[in-house]
């Protein structure tokens, strides 16, 4: 696909200009309450459709895989059918979309309507900071970008409260059917704001990179999700999503290294902080929604909070996001890579303090921690995000948002993946450890103090002890999950030393 070059439109009368705006950042807010609201209900999507933490999570995976999937032909989309009619389209579908993921009955069916949901949602972000780029004056880009910054944090902010709240008063289905209206709304506003620009501006797609890209990342995700279930290589499927999963990627490869069109300009690859930020970017993936999603699960399940409960608390990270905007513009004006080294070293301390919680934990341990963790984050955000680009043509900008956007998404399934795995696992091994320490030759339970509560004659007390190793072996699950998270925070504040500083920044 040739580089896309956003065309100039800041001649648009200004109070259209601010009607786009505040589209722009209904959607984009629509966007992140779609993938935060959802994680707070997963308990409850459980216990309705019969379905295991695992099966569960999928619909915050097959939501990121679908976009992921999408974003990278955002562009050549926008060139190929205009603003309004993408912007249009792509709100009626995700419509369309949530009511189904509402209305499912089965798992199945959720998860297909969730990928769709994905895909139709995948365009919102890129477009929209493309739209606010190409409308407003240079001299007005920096509030333009700033109001959109906030509508974009706004998201997990209101998502976790709002699934919480709605999914406690009306049930898990609410947590979706409750975006139609928004969609719908941003639909009307859609239809006077935008015009056809960019229309009639697209090249020619690249079909082969386009294709090997969607199957590589659609077989790496079925090999992480069932991987576990199926006893890994031992299972044929599981085998051959890895062979398709390779294959894909080479020809994905051949066709960036020797297509006359390829899905992404090669010279995009050569840049070397633009590089590094891909890989960075894949890491912070991970680091944007495997916290938000474990977390509600855990308190739930383990702790019995309420949706409203739990959602408020999940929200710190959001509020956290929100007040690093305060200083990361300075920040990064003053030093970008020690913002982003910053910001990282934050989110090390909030995984090792995640990783340190006990099932005693309290409100307050939940809170800080997920503040810390956002407020690093949205420190790390920016400052990579101008290092990376610092270097790059301004023509492959389009391009490099989109990829952006798709590794992030791609990274936070992927992760998310095998945080669960971890999880999986490891409850089942502690599980299985813990066991074997209940029998009548441990002097613990023969002890008198404990004789009434824990010991092997009762039925009742078997129950108890059943319960409280599987509440036990679930937490061990969690820490490990959230130790990962911090070798993959550590692992990014290495790479962040690698950054070749701007002089320009």
């Amino acid at each position: 696909m040739k580089a896309q070059t956003i065309t100039d439109d800041s001649s648009i009368l200004p109070a259209r200009r601010w009607l786009l705006l505040i589209n722009v950042q209904i959607v984009t807010l629509m966007y992140g309450i779609a993938i935060t609201s959802a994680t707070i209900v997963l308990p409850h999507i459980q216990g309705a459709l019969s379905v295991n933490q695992d099966q569960a999570s999928w619909t915050m995976t097959l939501f990121l895989v679908g976009s992921a999937v999408t974003m990278p032909i955002t562009g050549w989309l926008a060139g190929w059918l205009g603003w309004r009619r993408l912007m249009v389209g792509t709100l009626i579908g995700f419509t369309f979309t949530s009511i189904a993921c509402g209305l499912a009955t089965n798992l199945e069916t959720l998860l297909i309507a969730r990928a769709a949901q994905g895909v139709f949602g995948a365009p919102l972000m890129p477009l929209g900071q493309g739209m606010l780029l190409a409308t407003f004056p240079k001299k007005q880009h920096a509030v333009a970008l700033m109001l959109w910054g906030i509508g974009g944090t706004m998201g997990p902010v209101l998502g976790p409260i709002l699934g919480g709240f709605v999914g406690e008063a009306l049930g898990w289905r609410w947590t979706f059917l409750f975006l139609a209206p928004i969609s719908t709304l941003a639909i009307i506003i859609a239809v006077f704001a935008l015009g056809d620009q960019q229309k009639g501006t697209s090249g020619k797609l690249g079909w082969t990179g386009f294709l090997s890209l969607a199957i590589a990342i659609g077989s790496a995700q079925l090999l992480l999700d069932r991987g576990h279930r199926l006893d890994w290589f031992e299972s044929f499927e599981i085998s051959a999503a890895l062979f398709i999963c390779l294959v894909a990627a080479l020809f994905f490869i051949g066709s960036t290294l020797y297509s006359k069109s390829p899905l992404f300009e090669r010279g995009i690859f050569t840049n070397w902080n633009f590089a590094l930020g891909l890989i960075t970017m894949l890491l912070m993936g991970a680091l944007s929604f495997t916290p938000i999603t474990l977390f509600p699960m855990l308190l739930q399940d383990l702790r019995g909070y309420p949706d409203a409960t739990a959602g408020i608390l999940l929200s710190a990270r959001g509020f956290g996001n929100l007040a690093s905007f305060f200083i990361v513009v300075q920040f990064t004006k003053f030093n970008a890579k020690l913002a982003l080294m910053t910001g990282m070293a934050l989110q090390i301390w909030a995984g090792w303090a995640m990783s340190n919680l006990n099932i005693n934990m309290t409100e307050v341990d939940v809170f800080w921690t997920n503040f810390v963790q956002g407020f690093g984050f949205g420190l790390a955000y920016t400052p990579m995000t101008v290092l990376a680009f610092a270097t790059l043509s301004t023509k492959l900008t389009v391009q490099g948002s989109a990829l952006f956007n798709m590794m992030r998404n791609f990274g936070s399934s992927l992760f998310l993946s095998l945080s669960i795995l971890i999880l999986m696992r490891s409850a089942a091994e502690n599980y299985s450890g813990l066991s074997q320490i209940i029998n009548p030759m441990n002097p613990l339970l023969s002890d008198p103090r404990y004789a009434l509560q824990w010991n092997t004659t009762s039925v009742e007390s078997l129950a108890k002890i059943s319960e409280e190793i599987t509440i036990q072996s679930l937490m061990g699950g969690y820490l490990n999950a959230f130790q990962l998270f911090t070798w993959v925070a550590a692992s990014a504040l290495i790479l962040s030393c690698l950054y070749r500083p701007n002089k320009k920044l």
